[in-house]
């Protein structure tokens, strides 16, 4: 399953640790967007691994996830000259 997620954290600490999770899991499409393929599983532990390292104050942070289905992730689209969104980079070391 093709998410979305974003993320608007107020602490500073909070905010680098997320990102830094989030980077074990998708791409950054943004400075607080990630676009991420988690199956079901993936997913139960990325939410685990929030509660648990306590990275959310739910009265002031905001932490979004968008399902997008996989009829409706082909007619995503980048205006720029940029990977298509959700396709996956590879990388060589």
């Amino acid at each position: 399953m093709f998410y979305l997620i974003t993320y608007d954290i107020i602490n500073d600490k909070r905010r680098t640790k997320l990102s830094t999770l989030l980077e074990k899991y998708g791409t950054r499409v943004n400075y607080s967007v990630f676009e991420c393929e988690l199956t079901q599983r993936k997913l139960d532990k990325l939410l685990a691994e929030i509660e648990v390292k306590k990275l959310l104050h739910k009265e002031h942070d905001s932490l979004r996830f968008y399902h997008v289905c996989k009829n409706c992730a082909p007619k995503c689209f980048e205006v720029t000259n940029r990977l298509d969104p959700f396709e996956s980079e590879e990388m060589y070391i």
